[in-house]
This record gives C-alpha cells, sequence and structure tokens, in this order.
C-alpha cells in the first residue's frame, strides 16, 4: 500500500502524525499533551481509532494502555510526501523545488548545509543518486 502520509488528514490528524513520528510513539495521553490547544481525552482517542482506519497508525498494547506508533517508517513517509508536495506545487520537477527553497529569503543555509547539497548535486551527476 502506497500512503500519501498527510494527504488525507485533516489539520488535527497531521498534527498527531507528526507527534508520533517525532516521538516514535505515544500513549493518547502524551498525545493530547502533546498537542496545541488539546482537545478532549476521548476526542484524541477517537482520532487514534480514525488514523488506524486510514492505515496511518497502528498500536500495541502495554499492559492496559495503548501505544500508538506510524505505520510508515519516517523516511518512507518523507519521500512519499515529498513525491507528492513535488507532483502537486511543482509539476514533479525537483529542480524547481529546490529553486523555489534557495530563492526563498527567509531560508538560511550554512556553509555546511550548501556543501552537503554541492555534494548531493555532485552523486547525482555521477548517476549515484
Amino acid at each position: 500500500m502506497t500512503l500519501q502520509p498527510h494527504a488525507d488528514l485533516s489539520r488535527r490528524e497531521r498534527q498527531i502524525v507528526d507527534i508520533l513520528y517525532s516521538n516514535g510513539r505515544a500513549t493518547a495521553a502524551e498525545v493530547l499533551a502533546a498537542l496545541p490547544d488539546p482537545p478532549s481525552y476521548s476526542a484524541v482517542r477517537a482520532m487514534l481509532r480514525i488514523l488506524e482506519d486510514k492505515g496511518h497508525v497502528r498500536h500495541e498494547q502495554d499492559g492496559p494502555r495503548y501505544i500508538y506508533l506510524p505505520t510508515v517508517a519516517r523516511d518512507n513517509a518523507k519521500k512519499s510526501a515529498m513525491r507528492h508536495m513535488l507532483q502537486t506545487f511543482f509539476d514533479g520537477s525537483a529542480s524547481q523545488a529546490i529553486s523555489a527553497l534557495l530563492d526563498d529569503h527567509n531560508a538560511r543555509f550554512s556553509d555546511a548545509e550548501l556543501d552537503r547539497l554541492a555534494r548531493i548535486i555532485e552523486q547525482a551527476r555521477k548517476g549515484g543518486a
């Protein structure tokens, strides 16, 4: 199954999935504590069940508690989200996306980041990417 990690999620569902990716795993109470302007505990539990039904989250039982985890590895989710973003906003063009990032005057790149980008570009030229 190919997930579009955030394509079919509400804002609040996206926040919950982001918390799970950030923490790696969390109980409903931990998710609730991490949410901005949190809803009720029962609302968080309901959203976690919905996220399970959508295939974004699974749970493991730890005694009486459920521990929630994302179903897709973070790296896979990043790649899928990036493909979706490229297709949606940049007509599938990585160079347009990179240009948008580099043209953003609010983005500040360190010399180390620019060096890393240069190495990645060089690897791509050599066919290693």
